[in-house]
This record gives structure tokens, C-alpha cells and sequence, in this order.
């Protein structure tokens, strides 16, 4: 089993691909946690969840952790599949539960209500392709699993 999460392959592609995701999740993950980059910190973000979303606090709060540690996880390259597979189950519960009804395109200008979820799917395209990869060259999974 642990082969089966951690092994990879020398490729460079996997790394560009969890690096990228890893950094844009990572992002996302940060305003929620400390408020950084105009974001609204832990506790405004777990009252929209509980309240406005309607979501357990427990799941609020893994959502958030996945976001922020998951993120740092996927960019050093450790347990890159799993983190890949939480976070597709997770970008389709973001669109399932906030941006379903809010059509297919971001809201860059501001002429309709809410953001669509063409972001989810480009978040959903890397985190399959790094399930099926690994996480490649230069990531932790590849010295756990022997591979230098």
C-alpha cells in the first residue's frame, strides 16, 4: 500500500503540476486561515461555513486545513496522490454546494451573481493527472519510496 501512494516517477511534469496547484490552493487556504490577502480568517470563515453554507464546524475546519496544509503537503511532494484525490472530492463539493448555479465563467466583471466553476475544472484536470502520476521529480513521495 505505501509503494502505491508514494510512488512516482522521474518526471518533471508532476512537479510543475503540484506546484502550481499546490500554490493556488495554497492561497486560497491562507485567506481563510489568517486572513491574508484580503481573506476573512478562521473564525469569519468558519461562521460562513456553519452558517451561511451550512456546513458541520468539523468540516469546515478539515476544509480549511486541507487547504492550507494539504497545499504544503502537495507542493513538497508528499502523499501527492491523496491529497490530489481529497482535493478533487473537494473542488466538487465547492462547486455542488456554492457555484453550481452561478454558470460556467468567473464573474471578472462583475455582470452576474457569484463566480462560475471553470476554475474547479482546471482544479479537477491536475489534481486527476497528478492521482494517476505521482508526485514526480523532486518530491518527497519519490525519497519514500526509494526513488532519490
Amino acid at each position: 500500500m505505501k509503494m502505491q501512494i508514494f510512488k512516482t516517477s522521474d518526471q518533471l511534469s508532476p512537479a510543475l503540476l503540484r506546484i502550481t496547484l499546490g500554490l493556488v490552493v495554497l492561497a486560497h487556504g491562507v485567506q481563510k486561515l489568517f486572513g491574508w490577502f484580503d481573506g476573512y480568517g478562521f473564525s469569519s470563515t468558519m461562521s460562513y461555513f456553519t452558517d451561511s453554507v451550512g456546513l458541520p464546524w468539523a468540516l469546515g475546519f478539515f476544509i480549511v486545513m486541507l487547504e492550507t496544509a494539504g497545499a504544503l503537503a502537495l507542493i513538497a511532494g508528499l502523499a501527492t496522490r491523496l491529497v490530489a484525490l481529497s482535493y478533487i472530492g473537494l473542488a466538487i463539493g465547492i462547486v455542488m454546494k456554492v457555484h453550481l448555479g452561478n454558470w460556467f465563467f468567473m464573474n471578472w466583471f462583475n455582470n452576474h451573481a457569484g463566480e462560475g466553476y471553470e476554475f474547479f475544472i482546471l482544479w479537477v484536470g491536475i489534481a486527476v493527472a497528478l492521482v494517476i502520476l505521482g508526485g514526480g521529480r523532486y518530491s518527497l513521495d519519490k525519497l519514500i519510496a526509494g526513488g532519490g
